[in-house]
């Protein structure tokens, strides 16, 4: 029996976790861990957790903080960059007119030289048209001198050279050359 009895208790240990027997001792064990672990956790891991979430905590708080003015010195920024193209626009635009007025003043003095030069020529022109028409006129009253005396002298008449040049001088102030 006592073969029987070792056989049963060999068959019947199968998972001793599950021994009736042994529950009180395996609930005090349970407790004494679960209380060593509470402590544990309670006293040096949670605590080192709670410091490093409250140090992720004020980095991210001081970075919000930072972004935020960084934010606001962008916006500081733009409108400086705003004003400075304002101004330089404004200035370019300034400096176009000054530019045009000097130019359109540079223009208007070359444009009175010009004038000022072809008047010049214009005048030096017609003096000298005149000068050509005094001549042509003059040759014309010589050559209708010279052609009447020929005339005359082909005709066998005789005229003297007063006759002929009153003549051609009444003729020429008739036809409006002279």
């Amino acid at each position: 029996m006592a073969t029987e009895a070792t056989g049963s208790a060999e068959s019947a240990a199968g998972m001793p976790q599950l021994e009736f027997s042994t529950f009180p001792n395996q609930i005090f064990w349970l407790v004494i861990t679960l209380v060593v672990i509470y402590f544990i956790l309670s006293r040096i891991a949670l605590p080192r957790i709670g410091a490093i979430l409250a140090e992720r905590r004020g980095t991210i708080t001081n970075d919000l903080a930072a972004a935020e003015e960084l934010k606001l010195q962008a916006a500081e920024a733009e409108k400086a960059y705003e004003k400075a193209l304002a101004d330089a626009r404004a200035e370019a635009s300034r400096i176009i007119e000054k530019s045009r007025a000097e130019i359109q003043a540079d223009l208007d003095a070359a444009m009175e030289r010009a004038d000022a030069q072809i008047a010049e020529k214009s005048a030096e022109s017609e003096k000298r048209i005149a000068e050509i028409r005094e001549s042509a006129v003059q040759s014309v009253s010589e050559v209708a001198r010279d052609t009447a005396s020929e005339i005359l002298a082909r005709f066998d008449a005789k005229a003297d050279a007063k006759t002929v040049d009153a003549a051609v001088d009444a003729r020429l102030k008739e036809g409006g050359m002279a």
